[in-house]
């Protein structure tokens, strides 16, 4: 008899779990995308009708695929790379109109790309708009709760601890670290073309601009640890690798808590990155114990804000945090300028006679001392045209009521070549166009927007817009009888150093 009734209540039981599992999933993959799609419609966005489980990704696999096997209008990659790689936006625009929604799997996208909207977005300070936890959960291995993921208050703690270190005034004293290292990179190349045969040599250098500001960082960042920084970085670069999955962008399932060969490699990695950012900071808190810290870098100045600060997140200031903020610097500081880097040379080579007007101007500007050129702020500001252009190619809500659960897109490089924001000739090279400064180089300035916006606009930029001034003005000043070219015989180097 009680044995009936104890299987009666574990049958119960399991029945309610049962259940109460698949309402979830129901509310998850059907209803709630069907009450924000619902609420969004009603104020007339549309989009792209999405099909059950998948939402609009098979459309989207099916897009690229026409546009690789047919490409289209003859445009080279360089002009037309954005519609190249995400063409479905684009074709998605065409018909929706700037203001589209989209979905992938569950999740649900409203894609922005109307300046005045992004301008709204841009004055809106709410703590409510954050970074989407499908990414961030994603992701979590190689950014932690750093300030790129960060939400609420313990992104407001991070921003207000670390923004105050790359203030103009206190990045400006990293111009000797950028200085020592840009000139061991040209030493290195300048020896590649005196071995050479002839004094000509074909380099693929984005490998060597990565480094170059590897090396940066790792000095600005860990000072008298530049040897384990460097190290970390490494790893840092072997667990993104790792880490990058199509699939993170679509919205898929995270399986990374299975033990799968590529997830043990993560943990691996993750593991040991940690453990070599954590012995540098416990090192450097025992010398600043004994008054021995030789010099003052970023992360000793970061532990002495944390240290000395009067906010309200005492529970943030742990071991955790401190090895979070160093890999998000890294991860943030590195690739996005080194790859703006190789775009300035490569449209540099590809237009010899701004080649010799960003020469003239660095010259008139800065004369034959670099430095102390970067020493002046002011000074600094003047060299604008081909740098701005070239980030310009690279890189209560709106008049709608959005529900919670909604991701706002905006694409960027897309929004940097909008003809009806740039003019007809937005893909032509016309550095010129920055001239007079973005306020006068388009229709709506709040839509250049290389360094985020708002509230979440980049802490770096300073550090990040110095440190390229910096390394391609003493590129292009390298001694007159090297210079580039484009190399047509060879697509893998778009570009070379002639002597």
């Amino acid at each position: 008899m009680e044995e009936g009734l104890i299987a009666e209540i574990w049958c119960s039981l399991v029945f309610i779990g049962v259940c109460s599992v698949f309402i979830r999933v129901c509310h998850v993959v059907w209803l709630k995308p069907r009450r924000i799609r619902s609420i969004i419609w009603r104020q007339g966005i549309r989009g792209p009708p999405p099909s059950f489980l998948y939402g609009n990704i098979s459309e989207m696999q099916r897009i690229q695929s026409s546009m690789i096997n047919n490409p289209s209008d003859g445009q080279s990659v360089s002009e037309n790379w954005t519609h190249s790689i995400f063409p479905y936006f684009q074709i998605w625009r065409q018909k929706y109109g700037p203001v589209y929604m989209y979905s992938t799997g569950s999740k649900q996208h409203l894609y922005v790309s109307q300046p005045d909207l992004l301008r709204e977005l841009s004055q809106h300070k709410s703590l409510d708009l954050g970074k989407p936890s499908y990414l961030s959960e994603t992701f979590q291995p190689l950014l932690g709760d750093g300030i790129i993921k960060a939400n609420g208050n313990n992104w407001v703690y991070q921003r207000k601890l670390i923004a105050p270190e790359f203030f103009i005034n206190k990045v400006k004293n990293m111009v000797g670290l950028m200085e020592q290292s840009t000139i061991a990179m040209m030493k290195t190349w300048e020896n590649r073309i005196i071995e050479s045969e002839g004094g000509v040599a074909d380099m693929i250098i984005d490998e060597d601009l990565k480094s170059l500001s590897a090396d940066i960082i790792s000095k600005s960042c860990f000072g008298s640890s530049y040897s384990q920084g460097n190290l970390i970085f490494a790893k840092i670069a072997s667990l993104q690798d790792a880490l990058s999955k199509p699939s993170a962008l679509f919205g898929q399932f995270n399986f990374r808590f299975l033990p799968t060969k590529s997830n043990r490699e993560i943990w691996r990695l993750k593991k040991e990155v940690d453990t070599l950012i954590l012995k540098v900071v416990k090192d450097r808190q025992q010398e600043s114990q004994k008054g021995t810290v030789p010099e003052k870098d970023l992360l000793q100045m970061m532990l002495e804000s944390a240290v000395t600060s009067d906010d309200k997140f005492p529970r943030l200031k742990t071991d955790r945090f401190f090895v979070d903020i160093c890999k998000n610097i890294y991860f943030a500081g590195h690739e996005t300028t080194a790859l703006s880097a190789s775009w300035i040379l490569m449209l540099l080579a590809l237009h010899p006679e701004w080649q010799e007007r960003v020469r003239a101007e660095i010259l008139e500007v800065c004369g034959d001392h670099l430095y102390n050129l970067f020493q002046h702020m002011d000074a600094f500001r003047k060299l604008k045209m081909v740098f701005e252009f070239s980030l310009c190619i690279v890189n209560l809500l709106l008049p709608f009521v959005l529900p919670k659960g909604v991701h706002i897109w905006s694409l960027i490089p897309a929004m940097h070549r909008d003809p009806e924001n740039w003019g007809l000739d937005a893909l032509e090279f016309k550095p010129e166009r920055f001239a007079h400064g973005i306020s006068k180089a388009c229709k709506y300035p709040q839509a250049y927007i290389p360094f985020g916006y708002g509230s979440r606009l980049c802490p770096g930029q300073n550090f990040a817009m110095l440190q390229l001034k910096f390394n391609q003005s003493s590129i292009l000043q390298w001694p007159g009888k090297y210079f580039l070219y484009r190399d047509n015989s060879n697509c893998k180097t778009p570009f070379a150093f002639l002597a």
